[in-house]
């Protein structure tokens, strides 16, 4: 069983709190003029990045003094330490640093709270559009825009064609490619960062398959808002996503829909490709 003493309103309040406070710091160096260097791994970060998880990190540590953070940007803790957690914060403070550099605007703040090796808990936050999605086992998912209304949301009903698939906008497959010409009748959107699982949570989408390289932060809390507006998140393979259960942070490839019956078509699509 979960232990929900943990979660509670006044947690999942300040945390959005806390991924806004980011998203304003992100949003300031956005608007100057910035630049880049290049990680080992060759992918790119920005003051940006270190300046969310700063803010992030600091303010979680107060909030939760007893519960471990997990950050893209502070990820060196060995296996043999995070084995023993059962519950910890997962930290994407930049989420789409290729978008910041793009300046086309989508890039988002995950937070996610994984217990016992699932996502309970997540925020997606969307800097420029002050756009925030959240989700959680406690009472669903839900959306805010600025300081608007909050308004729960649920993933779409439409398991006809057209499939409404959304995409990553830097990073083409061809497994996708081979995948879409199974699926015949379908739209594209094509959106970066893990907005793509908000577009399915809140029923803008039916559909997101991924066939390329993720991590653990990527992912968690869109998945978290996705399952908890109703949708499904599998592996390629059907299984569940699972979260620190090894020594990398890699993520398998997966899709994200609306329900079982888009889930198991797709699913028999890609058996049909390998």
């Amino acid at each position: 069983m979960h232990d929900k003493k943990i979660l509670n309103e006044q947690l999942i309040s300040s945390t959005i709190e806390i991924a806004k406070l980011a998203g304003e710091g992100i949003t300031e160096i956005y608007n100057s003029d910035f630049d880049y260097q290049l990680k080992k791994d060759l992918s790119p970060i920005t003051a940006a990045d270190n300046l969310s998880h700063n803010i992030i990190t600091e303010r979680l540590k107060i909030l939760t003094p007893e519960i471990p953070i997990l950050s893209e940007e502070n990820c060196d803790i060995p296996y043999k330490i995070r084995t023993n957690w059962t519950k910890y914060w997962l930290v994407d403070p930049l989420d789409g640093t290729k978008e910041f550099i793009k300046r086309n605007g989508e890039f988002t703040v995950n937070i996610a709270l994984i217990e016992n090796n699932t996502p309970i808990f997540g925020v997606i936050h969307l800097p420029v559009t002050s756009e925030t999605y959240w989700g959680s086992q406690v009472n669903g998912s839900f959306y805010s825009s600025g300081n608007n209304d909050v308004k729960q949301i649920r993933v779409s009903d439409n398991h006809q064609n057209p499939i409404r698939i959304v995409a990553s906008r830097s990073h083409p497959s061809e497994m996708l490619n081979s995948l879409l010409e199974k699926i015949v009748d379908y739209e594209i959107i094509e959106v970066g960062s893990s907005i793509k699982f908000c577009h399915i949570a809140s029923g803008q989408a039916d559909l997101y398959p991924r066939f390329g390289p993720t991590s653990e932060w990527d992912t968690a809390a869109g998945e978290a808002i996705a399952s908890f507006s109703g949708g499904y998140v599998v592996t390629v393979n059907g299984g569940s996503m699972n979260y620190n259960l090894k020594e990398d942070y890699l993520s398998p490839n997966f899709i994200v829909s609306n329900g079982k019956i888009i889930t198991e078509r797709i699913l028999s699509l890609i058996k049909t490709i390998k």
